[in-house]
């Protein structure tokens, strides 16, 4: 098994990937404690540093980078700093930013952390300021991103949709995706925090254990209701495969004829940050099946990049390097 899953990530080199979805920006504001404001009992900070991180798609983009994966980022961005810093970003890790479109009439999703602290103080965030436009994408920015789909998805070994219910996956460009991957046989998967039963005839699906809770109905307690979820996303979805993460308990995954595979996370004594892990697990997860991984085994090893990126203080990704170590230490 080792040497198969060390294998598999010798091959995830340079796997074309294009990942299509609602492009964040993380945005930390740094400040300094500085006094009480006269003016209402709030803390005055001195700004000390301002940093954009890739979230959402733009994680899962900078995940399969890292990865050493050929990447195709897809999704929409402002005519904004959030949104030039991000691909200036995601372009520095080597990824292909042609597909972000810029529109002018919306700004970049970004999510703004306010952090505070002082010499005597823990670093703390004392408030999150979230941007983005709520309404449709207008019919020309979403015309331009199936253009680019459609001219690019040819070339591509396997297509990840990031969707966090921010309105860049229209039904159109689902569809869309979705019967060019079918048609093409391309390994395709989702994951979808708040739509996912809208995605029939989808691949792979990626879900957390209280996403598929929300998705079918009912509250996940036991192994009954975990195996009655799985099944029913896997039925109803009509997918190939629905790897489901839980926390300390590792991870599930149900495949169509049955087969159903519980998968412990490799060391949970080490957890310290969770952010973003089910990014690197969806980033992996795609790159192992475009190359040639099996579900399980492309489950597997996607298993031991989270528990890579969850030892790592916030939004974290993990590298090839950092893989075949904490594979081969499992092997010992």
């Amino acid at each position: 098994m080792k040497k198969s899953f060390l294998d598999i990530i010798g091959r995830m080199q340079d796997c074309n990937i294009m990942v299509i979805g609602d492009v964040v920006a993380d945005v930390y504001l740094e400040g300094k404690i500085s006094r009480i404001s006269r003016e209402a009992p709030v803390l005055i900070l001195e700004h000390v540093e301002e940093k954009v991180v890739p979230g959402g798609a733009a994680n899962v983009v900078h995940n399969t980078a890292t990865l050493s994966g050929n990447v195709f980022a897809v999704g929409v961005v402002g005519q904004d700093y959030a949104g030039q810093e991000l691909v200036r970003i995601l372009s520095s890790k080597n990824a292909n930013t042609v597909g972000l479109v810029t529109d002018s009439s919306r700004p970049t999703i970004s999510k703004t952390r306010v952090m505070a602290g002082g010499q005597a103080t823990v670093r703390q965030q004392i408030v999150r300021i979230d941007k983005e436009k709520k309404e449709a994408l207008n019919t020309h920015i979403e015309e331009a991103i199936k253009d680019y789909i459609t001219t690019h998805i040819v070339d591509m070994r396997g297509v990840v949709i990031s969707d966090y219910g921010s309105n860049t996956v229209t039904s159109e460009i689902q569809r869309h995706v979705i019967d060019s991957c079918r048609k093409m046989d391309i390994p395709c998967i989702v994951d979808s925090r708040y739509n996912i039963m809208e995605y029939s005839g989808i691949g792979i699906v990626k879900q957390n254990e209280s996403e598929a809770a929300k998705a079918v109905g009912y509250d996940i307690v036991d192994q009954r209701t975990l195996l009655s979820a799985g099944q029913t996303i896997l039925e109803t979805l009509n997918a190939k495969a629905v790897l489901i993460t839980r926390g300390p308990d590792g991870m599930t995954l149900f495949e169509e004829k049955g087969k159903v595979t519980h998968i412990p996370v490799t060391n949970k004594s080490e957890v310290y940050d969770v952010t973003g892990a089910g990014d690197t697990v969806v980033a992996t997860m795609i790159l192992a099946l475009a190359a040639g991984a099996s579900y399980e085994d492309a489950a597997r090893v996607s298993n031991f990049a989270a528990g890579i990126v969850v030892k790592k203080l916030g939004t974290a990704t993990t590298t090839p390097n950092e893989l075949r170590q904490a594979i081969g230490e499992h092997f010992e």
